[in-house]
């Protein structure tokens, strides 16, 4: 059975800016259960990235191992892209950017192999900043292995088996406000309305962003009584803002009325346009996202939306004050200048 999609497409399909059109961003067909709702993310994805004008070849896509993870076979098939082991894939990010700072990066990763394997590396790709956009597919349990609670499935939720989970859940969203991420907010992938925007703005953030999607699994966690359905994520969700991306080659048009929107410059010249539900909150303020946060889990509701953003904190790069050549592409004789280069170093350090 082939699972590659057939090359024919309407020859009049509409091109971005950079003359492709949005079949040069997609990936294999899924294999994924029907209905999933990583498939709608890994479509939002292609809409993002098409609708921004990026060319595919400048993406790396990165993953380690899940549901979730297999999901960057179906979007980005021009795009460079390596599968890691469990939970490793903020190393692996790490060591791509440190090697090319030129390239975009899209790390998919989930529950289980952010929450739980890779909870360490995860803590370490927040802080250091590194330039990602860092996509959590969160579904509350491990897919793979026929659908067992993991660590974000909430309190008190039952599984498919009618077990009821005794324990606390790790919410990724807040660990991330808590070590410094700089930008941060959450979605559910049913709404791509919010989550294409969101995508767009964390890729143009300088800097780690991540989003986490609430994506329910439709074979193990989509029943009665499960916090990641789709029943009951639509039921609560509280969407904290309403983004709106403007490239910065774009004229901003909007109006709204004072106090009821918040524009956010990104460094590249593009902007967000914030339209809030409640006028006090401000996404640039640390505790008081915390805060709604808080306030949302004791509502027993979903805060969707970008909850935090900081354009101006360093990114790795600039904090390492590496080479703005990327290191793959620094000739041999400079970054091996021989014996006497390091003799006169050594000499220094004396």
């Amino acid at each position: 059975m082939s699972y590659i999609k057939p090359q024919f497409r309407h020859p009049q399909l509409p091109a971005n800016e950079r003359g492709f059109t949005r079949t040069a961003y997609e990936g294999l067909i899924s294999t994924l259960c029907a209905g999933c709702g990583h498939d709608s993310i890994s479509a939002a994805i292609i809409q993002a990235c098409w609708e921004l004008s990026l060319e595919p070849h400048r993406i790396a896509k990165v993953s380690g191992i899940g549901c979730s993870s297999k999901s960057p076979t179906y979007f980005l098939n021009k795009s460079h892209g390596f599968n890691s082991v469990h939970g490793r894939m903020p190393s692996v990010a790490t060591g791509a950017y440190a090697a090319n700072h030129e390239l975009t990066y899209i790390g998919v990763s989930g529950d289980g192999d952010s929450a739980s394997i890779g909870m360490g590396q995860f803590a370490h790709v927040v802080r250091r900043n590194i330039n990602m956009l860092y996509m959590v597919e969160n579904n509350g349990c491990y897919g793979l292995t026929k659908g067992q609670d993991s660590a974000t499935a909430d309190e008190g939720s039952k599984s498919r088996t009618g077990q009821i989970n005794p324990f606390e859940n790790i919410d990724l969203v807040g660990v991330a406000l808590e070590i410094g991420a700089t930008f941060v907010a959450r979605s559910f992938s049913g709404d791509k309305q919010q989550l294409v925007p969101l995508i767009k703005a964390a890729i143009a953030h300088r800097g780690f962003a991540l989003i986490d999607v609430i994506s329910p699994c439709v074979t193990f966690n989509n029943h009665h009584g499960s916090t990641k359905s789709y029943d009951y994520t639509r039921e609560h969700v509280q969407a904290g803002n309403i983004v709106d991306f403007v490239p910065s080659e774009t004229e901003i048009t909007a109006n709204y009325e004072e106090g009821a929107s918040h524009n956010v410059a990104l460094h590249d010249g593009s902007r967000l346009n914030l339209v809030k539900t409640t006028t006090d909150y401000d996404p640039g303020d640390r505790r008081n996202a915390i805060a709604a946060l808080q306030d949302s889990r004791a509502n027993n509701q979903i805060l969707t939306g970008l909850i935090y953003i900081d354009p101006e904190e360093p990114d790795f790069h600039q904090m390492m004050k590496i080479a703005n050549t990327p290191l793959n592409k620094i000739e041999m004789s400079t970054l091996c200048p021989g014996t006497s280069t390091l003799t006169d170093i050594n000499q220094s350090l004396k």
